[in-house]
């Protein structure tokens, strides 16, 4: 059984909350770009599998190259990239790196 590291999904969420209360003029089209998340799963599992792809290369699903082509994919700013990124692991699939 794989173990889950609490503190880096911890990480990876108290830096979630950071950006978004940060950001509060953006605040709506952040939540927007969540909850079309929400109303399309295929979307996060199609996102989960690219990840686990990504880590079976030792890629990080966090670096900076795959924030910026997930922001070329879905017509995102790198912020706006990085936040789904995060959502989407913490929700879906948190044993991705």
């Amino acid at each position: 059984m794989k173990r889950v590291d609490k503190g880096k999904n911890l990480y990876k969420i108290s830096f979630l909350l950071i950006v978004v209360i940060s950001s509060i003029p953006s605040l709506k089209a952040q939540s927007m770009l969540l909850e079309n998340v929400k109303r399309n799963p295929s979307e996060a599992i199609a996102l989960c599998k690219k990840f686990k792809e990504l880590n079976a290369k030792g890629i990080s699903s966090s670096s900076k190259e795959v924030i910026k082509a997930i922001g070329r994919q879905k017509n995102l700013n790198d912020t706006d990239a990085e936040i789904l990124s995060i959502y989407v692991i913490g929700m879906n699939c948190p044993e991705v790196n």
